[in-house]
């Protein structure tokens, strides 16, 4: 439970009320105990995360539960983090910030040490105003808008944020030559689609891509494309930039490759991961490009140890990239308890010390290696993956 400084109770009011309304209230001033030991005297951190994990965006949630789990379970298994061991609570949130929000008050009352914040950037964002005052470390392994942890400085992200997304896309597409010409595809009302369109344009012009055409949707146009499909061909381009859900990239692929738009490339974002859950077929997401710094097929040995992990728990699916934000959020989360000297003799202050390593460690992840900067955001390099025969495969320039 929470532990309150100050609280002005009413004469009729039973203690009781009094603590539920506190935990609810984002305006109250309030301190987070430190951990304490079990009865046995080990002490178990209890790291919470929310995320969709029934609904159309369960995909991602789901992805990133999965990763975090195998990544506790490694990590218990070497002994746990400096005489600490760790557990885990994902929530269901539906996608929808109002739940979220409910599912981190849980996770307060359950005694929760650090949170993963939440899976999308809507619902992170209700996290990350409703821990302002609590000093815990959110460290989200995915909510990618750059306003989902403004205001909170103890929130972090492991992915990229959406600006970084949109300009290093359009950077990528003109290092590797990938275009001259450039449509784009983006969803008007949603925040991420937004985002990454607005940076991606930008830095477009910069680098001499010319965008030909701009189409969009909303989510009550988001089943019938051909209007925009034809737009697209008839402008010349030669690649669509396309920062937008898998659900709806999946219907727009199908729809454009029936339509015969096959000359053009096809380039997302993170939000194109998990496309092969949505119903497309492997023919129409050949060829299709995503931005993202984790390549399940890398030969780097702790990705295929992650890899091989990841099968085996998950009937040989292979991990995309929301499973490995999760992996490496709670390696993060190991770093930073390891620099801050945390150890099961000495948390005291272990929020104010835990949030204050982030600055300071560097971590090899299975996304990159990763540093963090005072305002919560990440660094890293990002590479892009190509869809062949049904699998996303690392992109390679052909020699």
């Amino acid at each position: 439970m929470k532990k309150f400084t100050k609280v002005l109770a009413l004469a009729l009011v039973s203690v009781l009320a009094l603590m539920a309304f506190a935990a609810c209230n984002n305006g109250s001033s309030t301190t987070l105990p430190d951990p304490t030991p079990d009865a046995d005297g080990t002490i178990t951190l209890l790291i919470g995360g929310v995320g969709p994990l029934t609904g159309p965006y369960a995909n991602y949630g789901l992805s990133v539960k999965y990763g975090a789990e195998i990544a506790v379970e490694e990590i218990n298994a070497a002994g746990g983090v400096n005489g600490m061991k760790l557990a885990l609570d994902f929530q269901d949130s539906q996608g929808k910030p109002e739940a979220a929000q409910n599912a981190y008050g849980n996770l307060i009352d359950k005694g929760m040490d650090v949170s993963l914040g939440a899976v999308l950037s809507g619902e992170t964002a209700s996290i990350v105003a409703a821990a302002k005052n609590d000093g815990i470390l959110v460290l989200t392994p995915s909510g990618s808008a750059k306003d989902a942890i403004a205001d909170n400085d103890n929130a972090f992200r492991v992915c990229f944020n959406d600006p970084q997304q949109g300009t290093v896309s359009a950077d990528f597409i003109a290092d590797n030559g990938l275009a001259t010409k450039v449509a784009v595809f983006y969803a008007s009302d949603v925040d991420y689609s937004n985002g990454l369109y607005e940076t991606f344009k930008a830095q477009a012009t910069k680098r001499n891509l010319e965008i030909v055409t701009e189409q969009t949707f909303t989510d009550s146009t988001n089943t019938d494309f051909s209007t925009q499909i034809n737009a697209i061909k008839s402008s010349g381009a030669d690649l669509v930039f396309i920062p937008i859900y898998a659900a709806e990239a999946a219907t727009f692929l199908t729809q454009a490759k029936a339509a015969g738009l096959t000359d053009v490339t096809f380039f997302g974002c993170d939000g194109i991961d998990g496309i092969l859950t949505k119903g497309i077929s492997t023919e129409d997401v050949e060829g299709l490009m995503m931005l993202t710094p984790f390549a399940a097929d890398s030969t780097e040995a702790d990705v295929q140890a992650f890899v091989t992990a990841y099968k085996a728990k998950h009937e040989d699916k292979a991990p995309d990239q929301f499973a490995a934000d999760g992996y490496d959020a709670i390696y993060t989360i190991k770093a930073a308890i390891e620099k801050a000297n945390l150890t099961k003799d000495d948390v005291t202050n272990f929020h104010s010390r835990l949030v204050a390593a982030m600055t300071q460690i560097t971590v090899d992840g299975v996304t990159g290696t990763m540093t963090w900067t005072a305002d919560g955001e990440t660094q890293k390099a990002a590479n892009a993956l190509v869809y062949r025969d049904g699998v996303a495969v690392e992109y390679t320039v052909a020699g």
